[in-house]
């Protein structure tokens, strides 16, 4: 494998990523493939601490066009620091959350528009997913799910019409971009899910594998 291949996991906080994340990398190391495990914001030791004081419940004053230059500022490090080589050494990159979250959570919950896009340009450098994965959810069913957890992060706070205004941007993301992003029901049952996910990877594989 002369490059190694990039997937990402998107959807509405509690939607169940964290499960089929376990499950895609049970999927490559049963194929003896090396995996590098990553997830944003964060990645890095930067990425880590700007993650730290975008997901604090004491930054709720935090600017809209701030945060989203924060998540960008992440996200370049990342792929300089840790995506870009483990590609070039042919690892199989799974990272929870890359670009589309911005897209959906600042261009659309935010409604910063294409300003997200412009800055994200620069902080992926060209390096995008071969595949993302979309666990798609009523971002109500997902509120709930999150609101039963000992604390909610920043964003995980938001109000029920911001992630319905993010899970709209994900479906508009999913039509404008067919051959990368992969929606799945994520209302189903977790082997279901995992079953429509492993087929796709075998696809996926298929094309990069000699």
């Amino acid at each position: 494998m002369k490059r190694g291949i990039f997937i990402s996991i998107e959807g509405p906080d509690g939607s169940g990523k964290s499960t089929q994340i376990s499950n895609i990398k049970k999927f490559f190391e049963d194929k003896n493939l090396e995996i590098v495990f990553t997830r944003e914001p964060g990645g890095t030791a930067i990425g880590d601490r700007i993650r730290e004081i975008l997901l604090d419940n004491n930054c709720k004053e935090m600017d809209y066009m701030t945060e989203a230059m924060l998540y960008a500022a992440s996200r370049a490090q990342h792929v300089s620091q840790v995506i870009k080589p483990a590609l070039a050494a042919g690892k199989i990159v799974i990272c929870d959350r890359f670009v589309d979250s911005s897209m959906a959570y600042q261009g659309y919950g935010r409604r910063l528009g294409e300003s997200v896009s412009v800055i994200n340009s620069y902080a992926v450098a060209g390096c995008m997913p071969d595949v993302t994965f979309l666990m798609k959810l009523d971002p109500g069913i997902g509120k709930r799910r999150v609101s039963s957890r000992n604390q909610e992060d920043r964003l995980e706070s938001e109000k029920v019409d911001f992630h319905q205004e993010v899970y709209n941007g994900y479906l508009q993301l999913e039509k404008d971009n067919p051959d990368r992003i992969f929606g799945i029901d994520a209302s189903r049952g977790i082997e279901e899910i995992r079953d429509d996910i492993y087929k796709k990877l075998e696809e996926v594989l298929s094309g990069v594998i000699k």
